[in-house]
């Protein structure tokens, strides 16, 4: 496989350990190579195309190796993925031939596919709740819960999140430009709640107050910013896919009412969010 920005080579891991390349600009798709056996797990309509010796197969859950916990881990597994927004079932892609076999997934909106290696980041990665793509099979999705009150009721999109646990590759969508940031322990970063892309299980998330009553009123940045404090790595998106959609809805039907950026307070987010 040609070299790219983003492509890898293999090494031991628990999880299936895939080549990939992701390939395009501002809209990207990224292309996993498999050898006989290995598979992908991605979410449903994810895919762009794929050799005929891989096979598709619908899953109950997450399609990971973990069964220990029978139906019933199975089953709870895939109600944390519908409080998070996405289907119950997950699709699995293996390679049943004798030679390498390629299959492409692409990410819906305009922005990046960045690839992160579970285990370079401590295992866990916590991304906003749409921002899975695909995986090794292996990796586990989850959810993730803000535990402080005052986050779950004024953290827009940040609230619910996405669990990725494991030591394979991920590959997570994010809208518009990314920035990865690296924080000393204690160092803070205040960043507009729909724009927290991800951050690793070391980072503290939490919000603050934009700053006067004035500025909250009339700044147009929103009455809470997410403040992030280190350590750790934390990845920046400039375009979250829900402001792209309500700004669509809005253009589409003037004067009618749009939804927050995920705020669980419903209309109130668009103040929340500065929208």
């Amino acid at each position: 496989m040609s070299t790219s920005p983003w492509s890898h080579t293999r090494s031991s891991s628990i999880a299936d350990d895939v080549d990939f390349e992701i390939k395009g600009q501002e809209l990207q798709f990224v292309e996993i190579e498999l050898d006989p056996g290995e598979s992908a797990v991605a979410e449903a309509g994810a895919m762009v195309w794929k050799d005929s010796d891989i096979e598709m197969s619908t899953v109950f859950g997450d399609g990971s190796h973990n069964d220990s916990g029978g139906f019933m881990g199975k089953l709870l597994g895939a109600g944390k993925r519908l409080v998070t927004g996405e289907s119950l079932f997950t699709t699995v892609f293996t390679h049943h031939g004798h030679s390498k076999a390629r299959v492409a997934f692409a990410a819906p909106i305009p922005g990046s596919i960045l690839p992160i290696k579970l285990d370079d980041v401590g295992g866990r990665l916590i991304c906003q709740k749409d921002a899975f793509l695909c995986a090794a099979r292996g990796v586990s999705i989850g959810i993730h819960f803000q535990q402080r009150i005052m986050t779950g009721l004024f953290g827009g999109e940040g609230f619910i999140m996405q669990k990725l646990e494991g030591d394979g590759w991920v590959f997570v969508q994010m809208g518009g430009t990314v920035i990865e940031r690296d924080l000393r322990p204690g160092e803070e970063l205040h960043i507009d709640t729909g724009c927290v892309a991800a951050f690793t299980s070391g980072v503290e998330f939490d919000v603050v107050r934009a700053g006067s009553v004035k500025s909250m009123i009339f700044g147009g940045e929103g009455v809470f910013f997410a403040r992030l404090r280190g350590p750790g790595k934390v990845w920046i998106q400039s375009l979250p896919f829900s402001r792209l959609a309500g700004r669509m809805l809005s253009a589409a039907l003037p004067g009618g009412q749009r939804r927050g950026e995920g705020s669980i307070l419903g209309g109130f987010g668009d103040l929340i969010d500065g929208d």
